[in-house]
């Protein structure tokens, strides 16, 4: 079974915070752990967002939120 990258966005697009983290947070592929590092931010929490960035292999990006959510909707959309 595989997460649904574009679902989690869609619902963080949507403000639906807790609902995309737990759609994301069983697994460990780069794009969850992305989405999951994004979420992060969002909430704040920026030593947990550095952690699942490096987990993905990058470090934390200096955009903005807005910039980053665009960033990975357009990755995923381009992995389909």
């Amino acid at each position: 079974m595989t997460c649904d990258h574009a679902r989690a966005l869609a619902l963080a697009k949507a403000g639906q915070w807790d609902a995309a983290h737990e759609l994301v947070q069983p697994y460990s592929d780069r794009n969850s752990c992305l989405i999951h590092a994004y979420l992060h931010r969002v909430e704040g929490d920026h030593g947990n967002a550095r952690y699942w960035y490096r987990q993905a292999g990058e470090t934390m990006p200096a955009n903005t939120l807005e910039e980053e959510l665009e960033r990975l909707a357009d990755a995923i959309a381009g992995q389909a």
